[in-house]
């Protein structure tokens, strides 16, 4: 194997798994790393297989969402990490000594991995792609908790408007009885005719 870094198996790979085209994904350079191989020798397997490929497995990045996927990188991902690490990898896999990537990347989905792993037939990428899948797999069960999380908490929201609504009407039905009660009339002394007051 190479001198270049490979990932560690108690790295976390779901940093690498990114939403496009609302789609999680993972890209090539990524998948190459994680797999034990140059980006390129990654690429050109793909390219001679690319028939078992559909679009629901692998699709090129568009000019528009590569740029878009840069910026938002450079901004918000790493401050939300704020690791050097990442930064490192993302910046390593967007250029080339040359100066930038000759093309667009391409985005593998979790089936996409899986058979980028059967067409490079080495040892290590069929190992790391488990890793590939539970990393998926951890990114849906999270995604479905956290609908529940905000299904029960929309629940709550419409218990306490309930709940509020039901309070104001109380509270203005019992602002009368909590006032304090009117001043007796009081007898005025004196001799008073019954036509004047």
């Amino acid at each position: 194997m190479s001198s270049r870094k490979t990932h560690r198996l108690h790295d976390p790979l779901e940093p690498l798994i990114l939403v496009i085209r609302n789609q999680r994904v993972i890209l090539d350079a990524d998948l190459a790393k994680l797999y034990g191989v140059p980006t390129k020798r990654f690429n050109e397997a793909f390219k001679r297989n690319q028939q078992r490929f559909p679009d629901d497995f692998a699709f090129q990045l568009t000019t528009i969402e590569f740029n878009n996927l840069r910026s938002q990188f450079a901004t918000s991902s790493v401050q939300a990490t704020g690791s050097a690490e990442v930064v490192q990898r993302w910046s390593q896999s967007v250029t080339t000594s040359h100066g930038g990537r000759r093309y667009l990347p391409w985005a593998f989905t979790e089936h996409g991995a899986v058979m980028a792993a059967n067409i490079l037939r080495s040892e290590r990428a069929v190992h790391m792609s488990v890793f590939v899948v539970r990393a998926f797999v951890r990114l849906r069960e999270q995604v479905t908790a956290n609908q529940a999380i905000l299904k029960r908490l929309a629940e709550i929201d419409r218990a306490l408007l309930d709940h509020d609504s039901s309070l104001l009407d109380l509270y203005e039905k019992l602002l009368p009885l909590l006032q304090p009660p009117p001043d007796p009339p009081t007898r005025r002394i004196g001799f008073h005719s019954k036509g004047k007051s």
